[in-house]
């Protein structure tokens, strides 16, 4: 893939760095001893995660705990029982403009291709992780 140059399709600052865990607000405990403000448990049916965020100087770290035997998050537990990183959260100025650019470029986006509001009440979209070196990739409108 070529660099996206063009304004309205570029790459932001990292917004969050998410982990899958079993239990959220436990695995957010550690950070608020450091000092850190971190956020009430707040249920996402529509994505079928249960999150919990923690706000640093210069990004946050968003826990993320299954909704159900059926969340997509159970599976990677599945996988990796200790939890892990599950994905990267980058901003675009405009992710309607970055997702046209980015399937141009022959990327892939996972679902239908349309926005959903994520945890941040803004648009969000997945990236499949064979596109970006194995990493799950999520874009939020800034």
């Amino acid at each position: 893939m070529t660099p996206v140059s063009t304004h309205a399709s570029s790459l932001g600052r990292l917004n969050h760095v998410a982990i899958a865990v079993l239990d959220a607000v436990k695995a957010a405990r550690i950070y608020g001893a450091l000092g850190a403000k971190v956020s009430a448990p707040v249920p996402l049916p529509e994505h079928g995660v249960i999150t919990v965020f923690v706000d640093l100087p210069n990004t946050k770290i968003e826990f993320i705990e299954p909704l159900g035997d059926s969340s997509p998050i159970a599976k990677f537990l599945e996988r990796s029982p200790d939890g892990g990183i599950h994905h990267l959260c980058y901003e675009v100025t405009d992710i309607l403009a970055a997702r046209d650019r980015l399937v141009q470029e022959g990327a892939r986006i996972l679902g239908d291709g349309e926005p959903r509001i994520g945890a941040h009440g803004k648009p969000v979209l997945f990236l499949h992780p064979k596109d970006f070196s194995g990493a799950l990739i999520e874009l939020e409108q800034a």
